[in-house]
């Protein structure tokens, strides 16, 4: 076991575990919602590397491990959505229209700005997956052509800031019904917006997590289409 631990096979799998929970346990003892354990274990961990000089491909050998959980932790989230079958049943087409017209304006607006600032077709490409969980956002990155290394950072940066404003967003717009804060945050900030979800609720949770799929289904139809059409 020590042998594993202290691998440098494995350093970056458990300099990310340990340092995420410990940005949990600051997050807890703060109660900050600037504190997010992702952005703030971010910060950490690149300071680390930068102070000590330990070159990043040795961080991201034992890293990349964490990547073969990422898919199998984004299908757990349907458990919550599970449990509240009976609320989607009864609430689908407000479901499904609220997660479309919110994946055409994240759609919409990252190709408008793209094109009223003159960025390349390769930026727009890489933007466009920016508000779905990461697994399907690679994907949909390389199949467009855009930079997937710029795609999952993007896709990071929207979770996180969605993760932190929203308590700030729900109070001045106001938005308070269960349902309409879990769809805003899983189709806006994916997985890192569904954990957030949690936090209010189970309801919130579950919405938030079927969100995520239609976004991500969403997406795939609607980029090829904007490719074709504007490139």
């Amino acid at each position: 076991m020590k042998e594993l631990i202290f691998s440098s096979e494995h350093f970056g799998f458990v300099l990310s575990i340990f340092i995420f929970l410990l940005s949990i346990q600051i997050k807890v003892k703060f109660k900050s919602e600037l504190l997010n354990p992702l952005l703030l274990s971010t910060i950490i961990i690149v300071a680390i590397l930068v102070l000590f000089r330990i070159p990043y491909k040795e961080y991201q050998k034992g890293a990349d491990l964490l990547s073969y959980f990422l898919t199998p932790a984004t299908v757990c989230l349907a458990i919550p959505l599970y449990k509240q079958i009976s609320l989607l049943k009864n609430n689908f087409k407000a479901v499904f229209f609220s997660v479309l017209l919110g994946t055409l304006t994240s759609l919409g607006s990252i190709l408008f700005l793209g094109l009223l600032f003159r960025l390349e077709s390769e930026h727009i490409f890489t933007l466009l997956p920016k508000s779905i969980t990461t697994a399907i956002g690679i994907g949909v990155s390389e199949a467009s052509g855009g930079y997937v290394n710029l795609t999952v950072a993007a896709i990071v940066i929207t979770g996180i800031l969605g993760s932190i404003l929203s308590d700030l967003i729900f109070r001045i717009l106001p938005i308070r019904h269960p349902i309409a804060k879990g769809l805003a945050l899983g189709t806006g900030s994916h997985a890192i917006g569904t954990a957030k979800a949690l936090e209010y609720g189970e309801v919130e949770g579950a919405m938030s997590s079927l969100a995520i799929v239609l976004a991500g289904i969403f997406t795939v139809i609607f980029v090829p289409i904007i490719t074709a059409v504007f490139f």
